[in-house]
């Protein structure tokens, strides 16, 4: 792991058990640090905490002043944290269910949430259930037990559903003018590549890795080889290419 973001994941860990004490039962890396694909510069550092039980709104309030990027400074694009009451983690609800939800960083808009009903419905509620899938298969334990166990897999119907959901909170943002490369249509076709693979194969993928294996399968592969080719300064596909995908796949999990 890159030394600056172990350093800071260290000091992360040590900052919330500072202020939560025993009632700290796990902290896990998530997303492209759990998927072995962190890159410097680009990627975020995504990490979700298990608390022992419901914390109070102090703490909650505590919590985030202590971790936020002011206090402690984040070397990547950000933070985005979130935190579960273990039983939660454990009991396979589709639903946000978090105690804290931190998204804080130099280059990341500032959210703090303390009740998963002051998120606005709009920003999708589809993220929670679909991250603690992947923590259940991929989940790089920081403290606590291995996530597997601490996290538990959604059922295949609910997985299915929130899939969906994502595809189509997606397809309707705006889409961009023109038939010209659009900046960010790499990341929503790539990240329609690991909803497609986590559906065919049951098997949760960084971005790239998902696009490189329906390449490999020859499955709509020119948009999919441009989006890979993005991530290395090309030119990414355009909003409409990136659309059709998207639809493509929500279509075909939609089944």
């Amino acid at each position: 792991m890159d030394s600056d973001l172990q350093r800071y994941l260290d000091d992360l860990v040590n900052t919330a058990r500072d202020v939560l004490g025993a009632d700290l039962f796990g902290a896990y890396a998530a997303g492209s640090v759990g998927l072995g694909a962190y890159q410097p510069g680009r990627s975020d550092v995504d990490v979700a905490l298990l608390s022992a039980g419901p914390l109070t709104r102090t703490v909650k309030q505590t919590l985030v002043a202590r971790l936020r990027h002011d206090t402690l400074p984040c070397p990547a694009r950000g933070l985005e944290l979130v935190v579960y009451d273990r039983a939660v983690a454990a009991s396979g609800t589709p639903d946000p269910g978090f105690e804290v939800e931190l998204n804080t960083g130099a280059a990341m808009p500032f959210r703090r949430t303390l009740d998963p009903a002051d998120r606005p419905v709009t920003d999708g509620r589809f993220w929670y259930g679909l991250d603690r899938s992947i923590l259940h298969q991929s989940g790089l334990p920081l403290l606590g037990p291995p996530a597997g166990e601490a996290f538990a897999d959604l059922a295949p119907a609910d997985l299915r559903r929130l899939l969906i959901e994502a595809l189509s909170w997606w397809l309707a943002l705006p889409t961009p003018p023109a038939d010209q490369p659009a900046p960010g249509t790499e990341d929503a076709v790539l990240g329609a590549c690991r909803s497609l693979v986590r559906h065919r194969d049951g098997v949760w993928l960084a971005k790239v890795a998902a696009g490189q294996r329906l390449i490999d399968a020859d499955d709509r592969a020119e948009v999919i080889r441009q989006a890979v080719a993005a991530r290395h300064g090309g030119p990414p596909p355009t909003g409409a290419q990136a659309r059709a995908f998207q639809q493509r796949v929500r279509d075909e999990i939609a089944g």
